[in-house]
């Protein structure tokens, strides 16, 4: 009985129901006209000169569920929802960031973020039968604070990049990676932690 009635609940959920609760889901009109208003303001953010800094920061404040102080991105970006998305303080993006936004991305603070890189919390089902209509399923993507993500790096759906973390160019990240490490490959793997040993690499810079 309480099979039966998990399915009937599931014929009733509207799409962002499904989408929340990782069930398969399809695009409606409000979410297309969700994604036009913010691809276009992508394209006005795409557009702005370097010294445009105000202008910048008021369409970026428009086009995302939160960005906080001191966040640099450097165009151009793409995305698909925009309000789907937080950016913590202090958090650097180099250029050509794809996100695959239909469901929520949390970037924490002072990530830094290196050229070609995307995430995406969105997939498909592996049957070509089941997604003959475009049927897709989300899971939400976390980069915890102080993560380095390194060039053309991919960011699978669902996953966590725990605090503090370092993941090396050209990976492609399909499982959570835990704080405090070095990982790369594809698929991405632990190569080592890192420690306060690290910090004797370079000396610090005068203050």
């Amino acid at each position: 009985m309480e099979e039966e009635k998990m399915k009937k609940d599931a014929v009733t959920l509207s799409m962002a129901e499904r989408r929340a609760e990782g069930l398969l889901w399809v695009d409606t009109g409000e979410n297309m006209n969700q994604q036009i208003y913010a691809r276009g303001l992508c394209q006005d953010f795409n557009r702005t000169r370097a010294d445009e800094t105000e202008k910048r920061e008021n369409i970026l404040k428009d086009l995302f569920a939160f960005c906080g102080e001191n966040v640099w991105i450097e165009p151009p970006l793409t995305l698909a929802m925009g309000k789907t998305v937080s950016i913590g303080n202090g958090t650097y993006i180099n250029s050509n960031l794809t996100l695959v936004d239909d469901y929520e991305i949390v970037i924490g603070e002072r990530v830094l973020i290196a050229p070609n890189v995307t995430m995406s919390t969105t997939n498909h089902p592996m049957h070509y039968k089941a997604r003959s209509r475009g049927e897709m399923y989300c899971k939400k993507v976390v980069i915890e604070d102080d993560v380095w993500i390194g060039s053309n790096v991919v960011i699978c759906a669902g996953v966590t990049v725990g605090k503090g973390s370092v993941i090396g160019a050209g990976s492609v990240v399909t499982r959570d990676i835990p704080s405090m490490c070095f990982a790369a490959g594809s698929p991405c793997k632990v190569i080592r932690e890192i420690t306060n040993d690290d910090l004797k690499e370079f000396e610090p810079i005068p203050e």
